[in-house]
């Protein structure tokens, strides 16, 4: 293997040289034709041989116009192999691209203005509004004379004389509850005047009445129940005296005891003089006592 790189080598540095060499005159041909001869004989046979198919075979090298030419077509290839890279990825960005959709047309509404009310049902009054009944409203009945807790009770509606006298504390020992009818409806501001019995074959002082809301004091209720006199202030009792309206029995004695230290009334004003009645009380007496 050795010796074949070496004959091969040899060879070509011979070609070169006689490529390269001068020529000679033909008298220096001649004259060095011996020497020329000589060298043939001396030369190794193997030196002009011609290299075996291994040699052959071998590659020999390029020249600058072969090398040129792969290049050229090496740029090519290149050049179309990056054609051919960009038209797939422009067919694909042109797959990919966002398509425009046709947005669905909105639903018209019509707005449609209220239609104007007939001429027919212009002279229609309104439906009238049933006012709802009041199911905690309650009776206020003013209750006095001679009861044991005389002043304002609150009562259901429906309720009667007999429930207003309970809800006072019952009628006083000496009351006068014939005059009184007891079953009778009471009314809101109704005023229920509990009376004394008049004495064994006395004359009748102050009897018991309901009094309707409005109605002057004194006068007859407008159920049934019968006038009430006035109570003589110089003759009546302290149980006639505590059964007036607002006149308690501490006031009642009170009465009886001005009586007794200064005689008998002769001005009705004078009660103002008496302790614990003032103007207003003495007002809501005047039309209810005489002298």
């Amino acid at each position: 293997m050795g010796s074949d790189q070496d004959r091969a080598t040899v060879r070509s540095r011979l070609v070169t040289a006689s490529e390269t060499a001068v020529p000679r005159t033909a008298a220096e041909s001649h004259s060095d034709g011996s020497a020329f001869d000589a060298a043939d004989e001396r030369a190794p046979g193997w030196l002009f041989e011609r290299g075996d198919a291994s040699e052959q075979d071998e590659p020999t090298s390029f020249s600058p116009r072969s090398r040129l030419a792969l290049g050229r077509r090496g740029a090519a290839v290149l050049v179309l192999a990056g054609l051919i890279a960009a038209g797939v990825a422009g067919v694909a960005v042109w797959r990919d691209r966002p398509t425009a959709q046709a947005v669905p047309p909105l639903p018209v509404v019509e707005v449609r203005e209220p239609e104007a009310v007939g001429d027919e049902d212009a002279g229609l009054p309104a439906p009238a509004v049933e006012a709802e009944p009041v199911g905690d409203a309650q009776l206020v009945v003013s209750v006095v004379g001679l009861v044991n807790q005389a002043g304002l009770v609150r009562l259901p509606p429906g309720s009667r004389v007999a429930d207003a006298l309970a809800a006072a504390g019952g009628p006083r020992p000496g009351a006068d509850v014939l005059g009184l009818n007891m079953a009778e409806r009471v009314d809101d501001g109704d005023q229920i005047l509990v009376g004394a019995m008049p004495p064994d074959g006395g004359p009748t002082t102050v009897g018991s009445a309901r009094v309707g809301p409005g109605a002057a004091p004194g006068s007859a209720a407008g159920g049934g129940g019968k006038a009430a006199g006035k109570v003589n202030l110089n003759t009546a009792g302290e149980g006639e005296l505590d059964a007036l309206p607002g006149v308690g029995p501490v006031t009642a004695a009170a009465i009886v005891s001005w009586r007794q230290s200064n005689g008998k009334f002769t001005d009705v004003e004078q009660l103002g003089e008496v302790d614990g009645i003032g103007p207003a009380r003495l007002a809501k007496l005047r039309d209810l006592v005489t002298l």
